[in-house]
């Protein structure tokens, strides 16, 4: 559970305690009402950004991983194939001796390739070997699932190549993006200069490496317009995607990146390829060298000697997101094995604490709020009946999947030993792209699994993924664990955390992105008109709500970039509120601790998103961040619930109980 019973209990009463003897109650602000105690007293680690609920159950789980790794590297001749590749794979990410001793000097020879080129084939065809490594440069190509429909997997081209967050940070023009920009030239120069170049060239080569980048992100499109799915659908003859680029040798280039031979791909931004083309046929030769030599080296700076760590550290972490403290060698090890080789150390994770009581209980919460969710579907008044007829027909064909795959990836050609550490990343990013491209022209393995089994999500992320073209919910063992979850406990708390997580990935599937899905993948929307234009309405609505938060003094939540996922945490919670409806049906609904199982189950909602925030963090999320803060993600959903007001005796007029004609239901 998110915490057993009685400590909600006590987390609530000590809360409300603190923030009513400042005259606020429920009805004022929920998040503070359950979590001021909390904040109060939790300070923001040295090593994180932030911290709350899923840094918690992060940091438990990456402990689980040291644990397994170190006892994998003492088994010596008695480890088993996948014990060896985690054993030595950790050995040599914790041997710092050796990664100061050897530098960048087991990577020098890529850098000789970059500086022999001298045409911009060259360049393209160093792209192609470049990403064959997993080095993210000039532009992304990976497979996907054909939105087409028919269950196979094609090529893709998508605009990329950039080493900052986000696209606005090269092109904006307020003071923020000004200085960021300055100081980013800065390190590009200062991991030159660790390279061995003089300070002179250090700088001009920095400089070059920026203008390409810049020339990229004016090529890109922004996080809002990249939402619709058939905005970026764009099938084309490889002669026709060469065609966007003249004289560029597109085959070439997909045989350097090791793709199968293919006659057709998607091109989702075909613009962006115009462009690129257009700066491959321009900029001189030697920016593109600097561009593609400073991007190989900022994809392996971590894991090479210290030097070239702390100074990565000191600009991506410490200078855009306010963190202090570089974290733990065997901290950032642990996450580089997990991203690396998930599924090697996955396995060992799942025999460790993944029980099987676990991935059924999860299956039946799933099952619970699936239910819930149809019969919701069933009565929404947004939907005619023939829109109704298609989400049925599309929740019906859902998959879930829920703990760990059924069959784990195969690394037996993957090559890991100890040492040195920058080496074993290298090829183990190789063997995912070489995976990766081998997909294409194939039917679509549907028990593959795209998230990592023993790590709950990303850095905002909450583990649990719906896939929109692959129609499928992945609740992974990661997320299975304390604080969030246990073998037995209050249900109300269980549906109020997990069950709301569960939930609001479910609605994904019907929301404005996922709407333009059908039940196989193909992209289409699926809605009439007249459904579309009142879920449009609706989710007007959500935007005008959450533009209204003020984040900082003069920074305030973007509800247009965050509608998506404030229309899903409040599907979430009224999903999973009705689930637990109907759980309790013929049951006692008798307060425990003096609260009734409706209280429990906000209580719990809020306390699982309690959480703290540099400003910095805050500053840089509310520019690229798809979520809210907590703080909104919490008050939004509820202050359009009747059941919250009604579970709290909240009355008309209060912030939390928004007016009827101003509340807002779509789910």
């Amino acid at each position: 559970m998110l915490k057993s019973t009685a400590a909600v209990l006590a987390l609530c009463l000590a809360a409300a305690a603190r923030v009513d003897a400042a005259g606020a109650g429920p009805g004022d602000n929920f998040y503070l009402h359950v979590n001021a105690a909390w904040i109060a007293a939790t300070p923001i680690p040295g090593g994180s950004a932030h911290w709350g609920t899923f840094d918690e159950l992060q940091k438990g789980n990456l402990e689980k991983l040291h644990l397994l790794c170190e006892r994998a590297s003492a088994q010596g001749n008695d480890a088993s194939p996948v014990e060896q590749k985690v054993g030595d794979f950790y050995a040599s990410g914790m041997d710092e001796s050796q990664s100061d001793t050897v530098g960048a000097q087991p990577i020098a020879f890529e850098f000789d390739r970059i500086a022999a080129l001298s045409t911009p084939g060259d360049v393209l065809a160093e792209i192609g070997h470049l990403h064959a490594l997993g080095v993210a440069v000039g532009f992304e190509f990976s497979s996907r699932v054909d939105a087409a429909g028919g269950g196979g997997a094609i090529a893709e081209l998508r605009q990329g190549g950039l080493a900052l967050p986000w696209r606005d940070l090269y092109i904006g023009d307020d003071a923020t993006t000004r200085k960021v920009r300055a100081e980013y030239a800065l390190h590009v120069a200062r991991m030159f200069s660790l390279l061995g170049d003089l300070p002179g060239p250090a700088s001009t080569a920095a400089l070059a490496a920026v203008r390409v980048e810049t020339a990229l992100a004016k090529a890109s499109l922004g996080p809002i317009d990249l939402r619709d799915p058939r905005a970026l659908l764009h099938p084309m003859s490889v002669a026709d995607a060469g065609n966007l680029m003249p004289g560029a040798d597109l085959p070439g280039y997909f045989s350097r990146a090791g793709a199968p031979a293919f006659a057709n791909l998607n091109v989702a931004q075909p613009e962006f390829f115009r462009a690129f083309g257009g700066s491959l046929a321009t900029i001189p030769v030697d920016a593109w060298k600097a561009y593609l030599r400073w991007h190989f080296i900022h994809a392996f700076a971590p894991y090479l000697g210290a030097d070239f760590a702390r100074e990565d550290f000191r600009f991506f972490q410490m200078g855009l997101y306010g963190v202090r403290r570089i974290q733990p060698r065997w901290k950032t090890v642990m996450m580089t094995i997990d991203a690396e080789i998930g599924d090697a150390i996955g396995q060992l994770y799942v025999a460790d604490y993944c029980p099987p009581e676990s991935k059924a209980h999860a299956l039946q919460l799933a099952t619970d709020l699936r239910a819930a969710l149809r019969a919701r579907l069933m009565t929404v008044d947004w939907m005619d009946a023939a829109t109704r007829s298609r989400a049925i027909a599309k929740l019906d064909a859902l998959t879930v999947k829920v703990g760990y795959p059924d069959t784990w990836t195969d690394y037996g050609s993957l090559v890991i030993d100890r040492g040195p550490y920058v080496l074993d990343v290298l090829k183990s990013k190789a063997f995912a792209v070489r995976r990766d491209l081998r997909r294409i022209g194939k039917p679509v393995d549907p028990s593959e699994w795209p998230v990592s089994v023993a790590v709950a999500g990303d850095d905002r992320g909450w583990g649990v993924r719906y896939d929109a073209s692959r129609n499928e919910i992945v609740i992974p063992a990661g997320i299975l664990q304390p604080p969030l979850f246990g073998p037995a406990g209050d249900d109300a708390v269980l549906y109020g955390s997990l069950g709301v997580i569960i939930g609001r990935e479910l609605t994904h599937g019907f929301d404005d992105q996922g709407a333009l899905f059908g039940e196989n993948g193909a992209v289409g929307d699926w809605r009439t008109a007249a459904s579309a234009a009142r879920f449009r309405g609706r989710e007007a609505a959500i935007i005008r709500q959450f533009d209204g938060y003020a984040v900082l003094p003069g920074l305030r939540v973007n509800g247009e970039m965050t509608a998506r996922e404030n229309i899903a945490d409040l599907g979430g919670v009224q999903i999973a509120y009705a689930a637990l409806q109907a759980s309790l049906a013929g049951k006692s609904h008798a307060p425990a601790g003096g609260l009734t199982p409706e209280q429990r189950f906000f209580i719990a909602y809020a306390s699982m998103l309690q959480a703290r925030h540099r400003p910095e963090d805050l500053r840089m999320a509310m520019r690229q961040e798809v979520h809210a803060p907590e703080e909104f993600r919490c008050n939004g959903p509820l202050s359009n619930l009747i059941e919250f007001s009604d579970a709290f005796g909240v009355p008309a007029g209060a912030p939390m109980r928004r007016a009827p004609a101003d509340r807002i239901t779509i789910w």
